[in-house]
């Protein structure tokens, strides 16, 4: 269950922007999850609420998460979106985009004093 430690480390990744800001609250988190990252992205929301329910600066908090097309390329020139054969050559494509699992961006509320 890989999914937990991706969550907690989400929430980690957060707090510490928010306390590094000096955040009254976080809004916010929005999070790239690549289609072959391996991870079921309900799971790591399900998990993130959890771990986040007792934490007050992370009070009504909402996590999106956008999933990411694989894109890839290959010695012969192709670029597309085939993961496994590449349908000019035959041959291995490299996954560019699409493996990754990323905080694209935490949306805090910080008192103005």
């Amino acid at each position: 269950m890989h999914e937990y430690s991706i969550a907690y480390d989400i929430f980690a990744t957060a707090r510490r922007a928010a306390i590094e800001n000096k955040a009254s609250g976080i809004k916010a988190v929005r999070v790239d999850i690549g289609e072959m990252a391996m991870v079921n992205p309900e799971q790591v929301k399900f998990l993130f609420d959890a771990i986040v329910e007792d934490d007050p600066l992370f009070a009504g908090v909402r996590m999106e998460c956008r999933k990411v097309p694989v894109r890839t390329t290959c010695e012969c020139g192709y670029e597309g979106g085939e993961r496994f054969v590449c349908p000019s050559c035959g041959g291995l494509p490299h996954i560019v985009e699409g493996k990754e699992i990323v905080v694209s961006s935490i949306e805090i509320e910080v008192n103005e004093s």
